[in-house]
């Protein structure tokens, strides 16, 4: 028998007469007397949910999961989406002529067949396509007669010289230059609006619409610098297509995190059966956790896909806390299932609660009304919750069979009596900071870290920082596409749109028309806005064109008979200037990027418009145009991110009140825990990283896993200086126990997360930094910071 106890338990032959099928709480009476019907049910599940998931689940992305649905923005967008065909969810597919201009023949036959094929293809709103195929783009020009027009591709175009000289004749008459025709007259656009569902009822597939393109592309550009054409194509679809062609790499990162944490563990215990076991009971949580999310009817996308990940590790941390005292324990002399039973009892009620506050963590993302992040905090929760069945009892069940090797057991015993040397000198050196000294010196060097991270914090924003798409690296094929686009066209895909709401036939009366005329002229001062267009622009052109062409009537005429001729008109060729009814039209601001600023700065001018001009008459409402919904997003991500902060610590700090019932221990617990948040927006701003939907998350996911070290050192802490040992023995004691799986743990879920920084997918490899940045300072914290704490606070416990 051994003299050496662990931290609450009880030493060799001692244990095993203490630990019996009678003793113990109700629960683990329940779990360890009834091994075999545990095993057999988790077993039968992970069957189920195995199956289910590899039948049923499904990668997609959505449209309408991404934009907050209750913002009076999207509310007023969503009631009048019908009539504003173009102005949400669009492709552009440029089509580029590398080795000349538009007018050659095999550029256009080939253009011709690309339209046709888009055309053709699911989920396309085939009624509003355009391009210079599509017989509702149309010219107009002013003769002697009165006004001439027609499609601007010539009535059975045969690429002949004659011909081809119609088609620039119609191209210069239509100015279409800068919007479907490049500046450079190199390329020409086929804009692409979609549907919600596609004919058979279904969502549209962003995956399959995506590689469509690719192989459109793929076939035209087989040839290399021989081919005819060049494609480029930019849109959200594509975009959440390209997110779901880097994301499917997360398998191999995946891979690469399961085997680091692997690795790790099998170093600190030498034990391949125990670090397998780990592992196994690990990855039996996301199994689960994928058949749920299938039953519910839940598809994986852009962002939950990464949730998976942090299942496993947090099934990894709690489990390496279970075998390492089950380790122990059978070092000490006591069976494997003593072991079992005495490592559940000393250490459950604390996985519990740090399981429920990865939950809350988790849950607390519910209150952000967008409903991607609704469906990741859902399915983090759900498998949040598994890992209570899968690593707080399977684990213990499962150890208490196989239990750990001799050797591993031989060496935890001879490392825990061994003069410490080295690193092992280092870490046992950390209970220095129970004393006044190495307090003061602790918290001192937190105060001015906070300080720093505080007043570089406050310069974080709010929404993209950089031109493109930031989801993607700045030499993606989408964003050398989008520099493209943007710097070939005089209009961008970055639109913002005022819907002027009027009574039928209400958008052709002259206040209302002067009035649409005023926001645009207000909406073309603000910086960051390339140009405007609305109903008035076409009717002031038609109004002159009636009158000779003469510019003194560029204008908007008093006259109802002259305004309805212009509106007539004008419904030839710009149908998506307003709705048949002329009860909707829309007043559409082209940026020249969708950062931040530009949108604050446009939606402030459009407010104040709106506020001061609308009426019973006539009402302008925002927004529509993906700049618009952005703006909106960016509002809502405004909003949740403090309220989101508080709520996740006030959860946490009660879970832990309710463990500890101290509230200088919840002190103690979560100021680490908000010294890591305040370096983590340091660290956003020095890497340039905006607050959004991609981002928003992560401060919520480290507060939640943070607090499992701060509970497993606390609890161990705690109970020893409740059996009367001091501060400093009792925190030394605390770290042999569970202090060196916290440090374990840490650098484990640091390293599994570093390797998305190697993803071609940004926002991951951003998640990843941030993540690993905040795994590494919540372990550090925790085991520097709360010694030195609990010198001030709980010194009796």
């Amino acid at each position: 028998m051994h003299a050496c106890t662990a931290p609450g338990g009880l030493a060799g032959d001692a244990a095993d007469h203490r630990v019996d099928a009678a003793t113990g709480s109700l629960i683990e009476r329940l779990v360890f007397n009834n091994r075999r019907v545990v095993l057999v049910a988790c077993l039968l599940v992970t069957l189920a949910l195995a199956a289910l998931a590899g039948w049923r689940l499904t990668l997609n992305a959505s449209f309408d999961k991404m934009i907050p649905r209750s913002h009076p923005f999207i509310q007023n967008y969503l009631a009048n989406r019908v009539e504003l065909r173009g102005l949400g969810d669009s492709l552009r597919i440029v089509v580029e002529n590398p080795k000349g201009t538009i007018y050659d023949k095999a550029y256009l036959d080939a253009l011709r067949k690309i339209n046709d094929e888009l055309f053709l293809t699911p989920g396309v709103d085939r009624a509003w396509q355009k391009s210079l195929w599509a017989p509702g783009v149309r010219w107009t020009e002013v003769t002697e007669e009165g006004f001439r027009g027609g499609p601007v591709m010539p009535d059975n175009f045969d690429g002949s010289p004659r011909a081809t000289e119609q088609l620039k004749a119609n191209i210069a008459r239509s100015g279409l230059v800068g919007s479907l025709v490049g500046n450079d007259f190199k390329s020409s656009m086929i804009v692409v609006p979609l549907m919600e569902k596609d004919a058979a009822g279904k969502p549209v597939d962003y995956h399959a619409l995506s590689h469509a393109i690719d192989h459109i592309r793929e076939r035209y550009e087989a040839q290399g610098e021989q081919a005819p054409v060049r494609i480029r194509a930019i849109g959200f679809a594509k975009l959440a297509g390209d997110l779901m062609d880097g994301l499917l790499q997360v398998a191999l990162y995946f891979a690469l995190a399961a085997l680091t944490a692997a690795i790790i563990i099998w170093l600190y215990t030498r034990c391949v059966r125990s670090t397998l076991l780990v592992l196994g009971c690990s990855l039996i949580a996301v199994t689960w956790q994928l058949g749920l999310v299938t039953a519910l009817g839940m598809q994986l996308d852009p962002y939950s896909i990464l949730v998976p990940f942090l299942v496993f590790a947090i099934g990894v941390s709690h489990g390496a806390q279970k075998m390492n005292g089950i380790m122990q324990d059978i070092a000490r002399g006591a069976s494997a299932l003593s072991a079992a039973r005495l490592t559940f009892r000393r250490l459950f009620l604390a996985g519990l609660t740090a399981l429920l506050a990865d939950a809350v963590g988790f849950g607390v993302l519910m209150v952000i009304d967008i409903p991607v992040i609704r469906e990741l905090a859902l399915s983090a929760s759900l498998g949040v919750a598994v890992l209570i069945a899968t690593n707080l009892i399977l684990l213990p069940v499962l150890l208490s069979y196989v239990g750990v090797s001799e050797g591993a057991a031989r060496r935890a015993l001879a490392a825990e009596a061994a003069q410490p040397r080295g690193l092992a000198r280092m870490f046992h050196g950390l209970e220095w900071f129970t004393t006044p000294r190495g307090a003061a010196l602790a918290v001192v060097a937190a105060l001015i870290l906070g300080s720093v991270g505080y007043a570089m914090s406050l310069r974080l924003k709010i929404g993209d920082l950089d031109a493109g798409a930031p989801e993607l690296r700045p030499g993606s094929r989408y964003n050398v596409d989008d520099a493209y686009v943007n710097g070939h066209y005089t209009l961008s895909s970055d639109t913002f749109a005022v819907i002027v709401k009027t009574e039928k036939e209400g958008c052709l009366k002259y206040a209302t028309l002067v009035e649409a005329d005023r926001l645009a002229w207000a909406l073309q001062q603000v910086p960051g806005v390339q140009t405007t267009s609305a109903l008035t622009d076409a009717v002031r052109r038609i109004t002159a064109g009636s009158n000779e062409g003469s510019p003194k009537w560029l204008t908007i005429a008093r006259n109802q008979d002259v305004l309805n001729y212009g509106a007539q008109q004008a419904s030839v060729n710009n149908p998506e200037l307003f709705n048949t009814d002329c009860s909707v039209m829309p007043v559409i601001a082209y940026l020249s990027d969708h950062r931040a600023e530009t949108l604050d700065r446009v939606v402030a001018v459009a407010q104040d418009f709106a506020q001061a001009q609308s009426n019973k008459d006539r009402q302008f409402l925002l927004a529509a145009g993906s700049a618009g919904i952005e703006a909106a997003t960016n509002i809502v991500v405004h909003k949740a991110w403090r309220e989101m902060l508080l709520l996740v610590y006030a959860a946490v700090a009660l879970l832990c009140f309710i463990t500890f019932r101290s509230w200088r221990a919840v002190v103690v617990a979560l100021v680490p825990l908000m010294l890591t948040s305040m370096l983590c927006e340091a660290l956003m701003v020095s890497l340039g990283i905006g607050v959004k939907v991609a981002t928003l998350p992560v401060v919520a996911l480290g507060v939640g896993i943070g607090v499992d070290y701060a509970l497993y050192l606390l609890s161990v802490q705690l109970a020893q200086q409740r059996d009367g040992v001091p501060l400093g023995l009792a925190y030394a004691r605390a770290l042999r126990f569970t202090g060196k799986v916290v440090v374990l743990v840490g650098v484990t879920l640091a390293a599994g997360v570093a390797t998305w920084a190697l993803s071609p997918i940004k926002f991951q490899g951003d998640m990843g930094i941030l993540l690993a940045f905040m795994f590494l300072w919540n372990m550090v914290g925790a085991v520097v910071l709360i010694p030195a704490l609990s010198h001030y606070l709980l010194r009796k416990a």
